[in-house]
C-alpha cells in the first residue's frame, strides 16, 4: 500500500520529551537505536498520539469538521460547506479532505505497527508494567484508527456485513494489504482490543483505587474534605493523565462501540457496564458547569471524559474560535431555531445544561446568530480549569450503549440508563419505562445528538442505525451508501487492484 508506507519512517524520530505528548521530531535515527530502550518505545508511542492530534486527524478533521456538517448540525450560506452537507463526494473539497484522512490514518497505523513489530523481542528493556501498557495502547490505537476509518469508508454492518471494507494493516511491509470485508475488519479490531484490554487490565494505573479523576487546576474552598485528583501526581510523566491516552476503560468503551456496531448486545452491554460500575468518572457538578469564574468553568464536562485527545494545538491561531464562536464571522453556526429544535427548548430542553452552557445566541443582529462556545479557551494570563481536549469517549456514551444494548431484554433498565444521563444534564422530565422500542430509540438518538454536538460522533450513530438524515430545511437524505460510504481515494483503489 503505497500511501501507508511513505511517511512511516520520518515519524519515528527520537526526541527528548519535556512535556507530556509534546513530541517535536528533530532528527532521524536508526530504528534499532530507537527501540533499544524503554524511553525509545515511550517516545515512539507518544509520537503516535502526537500524530493523531494534528489538524488532519483528531484535532481537526475527525472531531471539528465534515462529519458534524454532514450530521446537519449547522446552517450555511458558504457553497463549499453546502457541498459537504449535501454529500457531494465528487467535489474537490470532499475528495481532498477524505484523501487526507485516509492517508493520515494509515500513516498513524503504520507507526503503531512499527512498535508492535519489535516490542515482544525487546521485553527485557522494560521496567514495571510498561511493556504491557505500551503494547496495550499500541494495539488499542491500531484498532481505534481502523474502526473510525471503517465507519467512514465502509458500508455499515447493519446494511451489509459482507461488503468491501478497508485494509486492516498489521505489518510493516512493502507489500500492499488487501481490502477486508466490513465483518472481517470488525473482527480484527475486536481481537486487537481484547488483547489490549487483557494487557491493561492489571497494569494501567487508572484501574487502581488511588487514581482519582479530577480537574488539574481546581481551586477548592477552605475546609474542603473531598478527594482531589491524582492524575498528575505520578513520578513519571509517561504514567500521568491516563485519560489523555487509550487507557483500560477507554478500551472497554471502544470494545462496547465495536460490539454494538456488530449488533452483539451482550458484549456491548458488558463492556459499557465495566465503565459505569467502576464509578471512576464523576458526573459534572452544576457548580462547575455554571461557575461564574471563567477560569473555573467546565465547558466540556471534563471529568466525564473516559478518553479524550489532548489537543491544545487545535486552537492555534484561534482556529476553533474562527470555526465556532467568532462574532459575526464564525464558519459553523446553527440558527437559533435549529438549536432550539435539537435541544427541544419548547418541551424538556429549556433547562438543559448543554443548551445553556455550550451556546450563546446574539440577539443584537438580524438575523440572530448562535455560537458554539464549548471549546473556548481562556486567554493568558488566565488559567483554564482543564486542558483543551477533543472528546473521544464519554461516560454518557457508555450509558447510551448500555441503554440500547439492554432494551430487548430489560426495557425498564434501558430507560433507567437514559434517564440517568438526562438527569445529570438538568432535564427534569423522565422518560416512562413503557416506551416501545421505536419510540425509545428515537429518544436515544435525540439525546445522543445533544451530547455529541461539535464532536462528530452522531454521524456514526446515524450510519450504524441506517437512519435517514434530515437537514434543517426539512430536506431528507435517505439512508443509503450514497451518503454513508465515503469513496476510497482514487490512487489507493488503483494501487490496490
Amino acid at each position: 500500500m503505497k500511501r501507508y508506507l511513505i511517511f512511516i519512517i520520518p515519524l519515528l524520530m527520537f526526541t527528548s520529551c519535556k512535556k507530556f505528548l509534546d513530541v517535536k521530531p528533530e532528527s532521524d535515527v536508526d530504528k534499532e537505536q530507537l527501540f533499544s530502550s524503554e524511553d525509545g518505545f515511550e517516545e515512539a508511542l507518544n509520537g503516535v498520539y502526537s500524530r493523531c492530534t494534528k489538524v488532519d486527524l483528531y484535532a481537526g478533521n475527525l472531531t471539528f469538521s465534515n462529519l458534524d456538517i454532514m450530521a446537519q448540525n449547522y446552517s450555511f450560506s458558504n457553497t463549499d460547506f453546502q457541498k459537504i452537507a449535501s454529500f457531494q463526494y465528487k467535489q474537490d473539497i470532499l475528495k481532498d479532505k477524505n484523501s487526507q484522512i485516509w492517508s493520515s490514518v494509515y500513516n498513524a497505523i503504520g507507526n503503531c505497527n512499527e512498535i508492535l513489530q519489535v516490542i515482544d523481542k525487546q521485553k527485557a528493556v522494560f521496567s514495571g508494567n510498561n511493556y504491557a501498557i505500551i503494547k496495550g495502547e499500541a494495539l488499542a490505537l491500531r484498532a481505534y484508527l481502523h474502526f473510525d476509518l471503517l465507519r467512514m469508508f465502509g458500508a455499515s454492518y447493519k446494511n451489509n456485513p459482507k461488503a468491501k471494507g478497508i485494509p486492516y494493516v498489521t505489518t510493516v511491509s512493502i507489500k500492499s494489504t488487501p481490502f477486508s470485508s466490513v465483518e472481517d475488519v470488525i473482527n480484527y479490531a475486536l481481537i486487537d482490543l481484547r488483547n489490549a484490554r487483557t494487557l491493561l487490565s492489571n497494569t494501567d494505573p487508572i484501574t487502581s483505587a488511588g487514581y482519582i479523576v479530577g480537574y488539574p487546576n481546581k481551586i477548592y474552598p477552605n475546609g474542603y474534605t473531598g478527594l482531589k485528583q491524582t492524575e498528575t501526581t505520578s513520578n513519571t510523566l509517561f504514567l500521568q493523565n491516563r485519560r489523555h491516552r487509550l487507557n483500560y476503560y477507554a478500551v472497554c468503551g471502544e470494545l462496547a462501540r465495536v460490539y454494538l456496531y456488530k449488533n452483539d448486545y451482550q458484549n456491548a452491554l458488558s463492556n459499557a457496564n465495566d465503565i459505569i460500575s467502576a464509578n471512576k468518572f464523576p458526573w459534572t457538578q452544576k457548580d462547575d458547569a455554571f461557575n461564574n469564574k471563567v477560569e473555573q468553568k467546565d465547558r466540556i464536562f471534563y471529568n466525564e471524559l473516559v478518553f479524550g485527545w489532548y489537543a491544545p494545538q487545535a486552537n492555534d491561531d484561534d482556529a476553533l474560535v474562527k470555526l465556532f464562536s467568532a462574532a459575526n464571522t464564525a464558519q459553523y453556526q446553527p440558527t437559533p431555531l435549529q438549536l432550539d429544535n435539537i435541544y427541544e427548548k419548547s418541551t424538556v430542553g429549556a433547562e438543559d445544561w448543554r443548551y445553556r452552557q455550550w451556546f450563546f445566541t446574539a440577539t443584537d443582529v438580524t438575523p440572530n446568530r448562535s455560537y458554539l462556545v464549548k471549546y473556548l479557551v481562556n486567554s493568558s494570563p488566565q488559567v483554564n480549569l482543564h486542558p483543551l481536549m477533543a472528546p473521544a469517549f464519554r461516560l454518557t456514551e457508555a450509558y447510551y450503549i448500555a441503554a440500547e444494548a439492554s432494551y430487548d431484554s430489560n426495557p425498564t433498565k434501558a430507560t433507567e440508563y437514559l434517564n440517568t444521563v438526562r438527569t445529570h444534564r438538568g432535564i427534569i422530565d423522565l422518560l416512562p419505562g413503557t416506551l416501545g422500542k421505536s419510540a425509545f430509540m428515537n429518544e436515544l438518538v435525540k439525546e445522543a445528538r445533544k451530547e455529541f454536538y461539535g464532536e462528530s460522533q452522531i454521524f456514526y450513530m446515524y450510519k450504524r442505525l441506517n437512519l435517514d438524515i434530515v437537514a434543517a430545511s426539512g430536506q431528507i437524505y435517505p439512508a443509503s451508501n450514497s451518503i454513508y460510504v465515503f469513496p476510497v481515494p482514487n490512487d489507493e483503489t488503483a494501487y490496490n487492484n
